[in-house]
């Protein structure tokens, strides 16, 4: 297939490129920024520089495909830009004739949980402004679904963190880790959280664009397990071979940190799913794709730390 990456440059990105390559698609990577596409991607992918906003750029990013990955990340204060970013990227797999189209997505849609793990019969009842604008995505890729031309599927994510994921909360950790200062981890850090391994992401996108009768709904992508944010952070440090250092940063805190950091400020309302999480349930990705490998934590978190350059990986 030939296989356009949307949002390329992104955490995602990278690792879905090398799959998609390693089994035989050819791949358009697309993002903004065409020098750091040539810096984060295989060779063999072909970078194409193009502002999605702009309804004929994204055509042209679009044009002579078979699928597209929608992989675009917009800043954490503007989140409403992703509804017309969705827009005009439907338009524009529609007008080049794209077949596929996956949109990943997170676990805002869903808003505060109200079963122990969420599956996607789980009501969509978002209180905040990004999970709207979160629904709002899902709704129109799942409306635009057409079983005689463009098919298309929305894949949720928990949080998520690897090598090359910059903008994470344990992308936030290891710096200060890396300043010797204490890490911050958002509390209440007693309760139950999933992360999601990034390189894990990319061999299930590989296998549902090789579905086509997967098409037309949405699917969760649960993490490996839940562990508490405490049991994260002395696993990063551990790792790191570094002694436990962190304060906890609730609503408070990132409320004070806020006013010199609108992301951190953004975060205040998104507190709920550190103490309400959402646990996702992905029974039903199981049921189209069989066996999904996972990387445990001690592993990811390890390869985490090492790509970091923070420290050698405690053996």
């Amino acid at each position: 297939m030939k296989v356009a990456l949307f949002g390329a440059a992104g955490a995602i990105g990278p690792a879905a490129a090398s799959e998609f390559l390693a089994r035989g698609h050819e791949v358009r990577a697309v993002a903004r920024n065409g020098e750091r596409l040539r810096a984060a991607l295989p060779p063999e992918a072909e970078a194409f520089a193009a502002d999605l906003a702009d309804p004929a750029a994204a055509r042209a990013a679009a044009e002579g495909m078979d699928a597209v990955v929608y992989a675009v990340g917009v800043p954490y204060n503007h989140f409403e830009l992703h509804p017309p970013l969705m827009r005009t990227t439907l338009a524009a797999a529609r007008a080049a004739g794209v077949r596929e189209l996956i949109v990943i997505s997170s676990v805002y849609a869903y808003g505060r949980p109200q079963t122990p793990t969420v599956a996607e019969t789980h009501p969509r009842e978002p209180h905040t402004r990004k999970g709207r604008w979160r629904k709002e995505q899902e709704d129109l890729t799942i409306a635009a679904h057409d079983p005689t031309g463009l098919q298309t599927l929305v894949l949720r994510l928990p949080d998520f963190y690897g090598p090359g994921v910059p903008n994470s909360a344990t992308a936030y950790a290891l710096k200060n880790m890396a300043a010797g200062k204490p890490a911050d981890i958002l509390g209440p850090i007693t309760t139950p959280h999933e992360w999601l391994y990034v390189p894990d992401v990319a061999p299930v996108l590989a296998d549902l664009l090789e579905r086509p009768a997967a098409f037309g709904t949405a699917y969760n992508l649960a993490g490996p397990g839940a562990l508490t944010e405490l049991q994260f952070a002395q696993k990063l440090f551990a790792a790191a071979a570094l002694p436990l250092r962190y304060r906890e940063a609730g609503p408070f805190l990132l409320r004070t940190l806020g006013f010199f950091d609108p992301v951190l400020r953004e975060l205040v309302e998104m507190a709920y799913l550190h103490q309400t999480p959402v646990l996702l349930d992905d029974a039903k990705l199981h049921a189209v794709l069989g066996t999904i490998a996972k990387t445990p934590y001690d592993e990811g978190i390890k390869a985490a730390v090492a790509a970091s350059g923070l420290r050698a990986v405690a053996a």
